[in-house]
Formats: structure tokens, C-alpha cells, sequence
């Protein structure tokens, strides 16, 4: 109906206009910018339930008031949102394998993105995740870093680096000349400290870090962060060391969006958790803490992130599992072999799984070593989550796919536990 909408409700903004994409992380990346820049006392018209195709950058657009803006979007969408809302800064923060029926495979997206970069020249800033090699190397190809002004951040703490490389390993090889890249150390999935031996491409310094990381389980985390102007302590509550790459990007964000050392910490300090991405939610005299899950990097954190709870605990866990197979979820599921299930077989308790593949996703557990007598099948959604929290001792972690999530967060509402997500 208006192909321009984009372009013409955008040019309405007077402040700067800030793009974020990643595979992993976009809603809460883009959650913590926003609380960084209210804490600064200025408020984005932003995306914020999540919506990140054309469309909802429009209605943020359309309902917004603000004179900045602050719009997460799709891997797929971002050059098309890019052209029309000509951002003054991009924040580019992973690209790992998700719904190869719909994106196609990572080098695709590469180039596409490295297309639109090429038409960005000497008008928008970059803030790009340096452990990324497939982000990193936008970033290089035409020295951004010295005409255009890119900051690179990443992790600089060698003791959180996986003893071994994941199966969820998607950037093998070096974009300038294909050769296998050699890891020093790898944190999540691909992202790490790596160099070509072939071409001599490798990791750039990253103008923001993270040393001294203190992952708490389902708590969150402490770090220190260090940036041009000085360092950081940060406290944030959210677990996992994916939300402190998440952290970085917003740090660096904020500060080329000229937000002070202190309201940074207090955006981060008092963030929440986004939409399905670690929300607790009391339930009678139980809770439920709802991690989404949609791909193998993705889920690998989660699980990681679980494993670590279960530890501290001293106490296995109780899951509640939803498999879908959505358009939103990707028909292909597949990608649930190459997550790590394993690393959770010693520390679940009671274990229900739902959704339209949840037969397959009993398997892949039965694989991974998970004990059968733990494990129970149900096909419908809220009786599945009915004997679960029955069965649970207290606390019940949720792992659904995306459409899973809006059926589960749809039920919630409707019981009167929850408050409708865009909220």
C-alpha cells in the first residue's frame, strides 16, 4: 500500500537512527540499548515487542514519538530496512546457521551484507563483533575502521573459551581466501580469537572488551568492561556469556551515541529480559523461567547456561521442551542434532516434551543420553505444561521454539499469570 513508508516515517526523526541485526541476541541487544539510553533520559522510538521485519519497523514508526530511533531487524530484511531508514549507526552483531529454508546458508547473508555495507560509505558509523569472523571481515574489506569509524568489541578473558569446538561451528573458513581458520580459543559457537595461516587474516583488536567474567547461572553475570574512556564493573541479570557479547554491542553502541559511563551501567544494571529470553514467571507456588531456543549456537548457551544452574544448585533440573516446525520456527529441524543436548544428561530431573515435533525432539534427548524414565511425550501444549509444573519440585525451565513461546506466553496471558508480550 506504501512501499515508501519506511523512508518517509523515518525521515520524521531528527535524532540519530541506530539499525541492529544479529542472528542470536537482536531483541535483547536492542532491549539494553534502549535502557542505557533511557537512563540518559532520552527515549528511542524502538521496536521494542520484537517486531523486526518491514512491517514493524513501520508501526514503531507510525506510533512513535521520539526524535531517535532504534529499530532491531531481520538478517534477511536488514539490507531493504538499511536502503529506506538510512541509519547513522549499525550494530552487526553475529551470524550463525538459522532457517536454512529461509535464509539459505550463512555465506549468502555474508555477501548480502557486505553488499549493503559497500553502499554505506562515508555515511553510517559500525559497531561490529570483532570474535565474529563473518561480521569482523565487514569491517576489513575496505578499512572502515579508518574512514567510516568502526568500533569493534569481544571477549578478552581466556577461561571462558569451550574446551573443544561445537558441533554449532559455522564459520570455518576465511572469506578472502578460503583457507581453514585456526582458533587460539573459541567462546560461542564460532566467535572466538581466530587467524587465517594462509592469508594472515585474522581477529582485529576490539576497541570494547569483556576480562574478569563471573557467569552466576540463571542470575546473570559480573564483568568488567574496558572502552575508550575507561573501565566498567558491570552487574547484569541476564545469565550466559551470549548476553555479554549482547552487553558489549551495547556498550559500544551507547557510546558512539554519546551515552555517559554511569547511565550505562544503569541501563544494563536494571534491564529486563526480553520477550521469551529468560522471563520468570510465578505460576502458584512455582516458577517458570522461559528460555528461547531456535538454533544450535543459540541453544548451545542455554544449555550451558542450565548445566551451570544445575551445578550451583546442587539439585537436577526439571525441562519443559516445545519442538515446533512453524514457518517462524523453520520446517527443518534438523538443527536440534548439532545442538548439545549432552551437556545436560546428568543434571535433568522430570523432562515433558511438546509441539508439533516433539516425538523428534524425545529422540534427539533419547540420543543424547537422557534418561528414558525422566522423559515423558505429551501432544498438547498446555496439558504438557500442566504436568510439568505438577511434577516440577519448585522451579521449571521452558525451552520452546519461537512459535512454541507465543503459544505458551498466549496461554499465560489468557490464565492471567503473564501480561501480553508487546507490554
Amino acid at each position: 500500500m506504501a512501499p515508501d513508508a519506511i523512508s518517509r516515517l523515518g525521515g520524521r526523526l531528527t535524532g540519530p537512527r541506530t539499525v541492529l541485526s544479529a542472528t542470536n541476541g537482536k531483541t535483547t541487544t536492542a532491549g539494553m540499548l534502549a535502557s542505557a539510553l533511557q537512563a540518559a533520559g532520552r527515549e528511542p522510538v524502538h521496536n521494542r515487542a520484537g517486531s523486526n521485519m518491514a512491517w514493524g519497523v513501520a508501526t514503531a514508526l507510525l506510533d512513535g514519538h521520539g526524535e531517535e530511533g532504534l529499530f532491531e531487524v531481520d538478517e534477511a530484511w536488514l539490507p531493504r530496512v538499511v536502503g529506506e531508514i538510512d541509519p547513522t549507526l549499525l550494530v552487526l552483531g553475529n551470524l550463525f546457521r538459522d532457517q536454512l529454508d529461509r535464509y539459505g546458508e550463512l555465506e549468502r547473508l555474508a555477501d548480502d551484507w557486505a553488499e549493503m555495507i559497500a553502499v554505506r560509505e562515508g555515511r553510517t558509523g559500525f559497531v561490529l563483533n570483532a570474535d565474529d569472523p563473518l561480521i569482523a571481515d565487514l569491517g576489513r574489506d575496505r578499512d572502515l575502521r579508518r574512514r567510516e569509524g568502526v568500533t569493534f568489541f569481544g571477549i578478552e578473558d581466556p577461561a571462558q573459551a569451550v574446551p573443544e569446538l561445537q558441533h554449532a561451528f559455522d564459520a570455518k573458513h576465511c572469506r578472502r581466501c578460503g583457507a581453514p581458520y585456526a582458533y587460539e580459543r573459541a567462546f560461542v559457537g564460532h566467535l572466538g580469537h581466530y587467524t587465517c595461516p594462509s592469508c594472515g587474516a585474522g581477529r582485529p583488536a576490539p576497541d570494547v572488551f569483556a576480562t574478569g567474567i563471573e557467569l552466576r547461572g540463571i542470575e546473570g553475570s559480573a564483568f568488567q568492561v574496558h572502552t575508550p574512556a575507561g573501565r566498567l564493573e558491570i552487574e547484569l541479570p541476564l545469565p550466559g556469556l551470549y548476553n555479554v557479547y549482547n552487553a558489549l554491542a551495547a556498550v559500544a553502541a551507547a557510546g558512539r551515541l554519546g551515552v555517559g559511563e554511569q547511565e550505562i551501567r544503569s541501563g544494563l544494571h536494571s534491564v529486563r529480559a526480553a520477550f521469551g529470553r529468560v522471563e520468570t514467571i510465578p505460576v502458584g507456588d512455582r516458577s517458570l523461567s522461559i528460555l528461547l531456543i531456535k538454533n544450535p549456537a543459540g541453544a548451545n548457551e542455554v544449555l550451558r547456561t542450565l548445566r551451570l544452574e544445575a551445578e550451583r544448585g546442587g539439585a537436577p533440573l526439571d525441562l519443559w521442551l516445545a519442538l515446533n516446525d512453524g514457518i517462524a520456527d523453520g520446517r527443518d529441524v534438523s538443527w536440534i542434532w548439532d545442538a548439545d543436548f549432552e551437556l545436560l544428561a546428568d543434571s535433568v530431573d522430570r523432562v515433558h516434551c511438546t509441539g508439533t515435533r516433539a516425538a523428534e525432539m524425545a529422540l534427539r534427548l533419547k540420543y543424547a543420553g537422557w534418561p528414558l524414565q525422566r522423559l515423558e511425550v505429551v501432544e498438547g501444549i498446555g496439558e504438557a505444561l500442566d504436568d510439568a509444573l505438577a511434577a516440577s519440585s519448585g522451579r521449571l525451565f521452558a525451552l520452546p521454539t519461537y512459535t512454541a513461546l507465543i503459544e505458551l506466553r498466549t496461554l499465560l496471558t489468557r490464565r492471567g499469570l503473564a501480561a501480553e508480550f508487546w507490554r
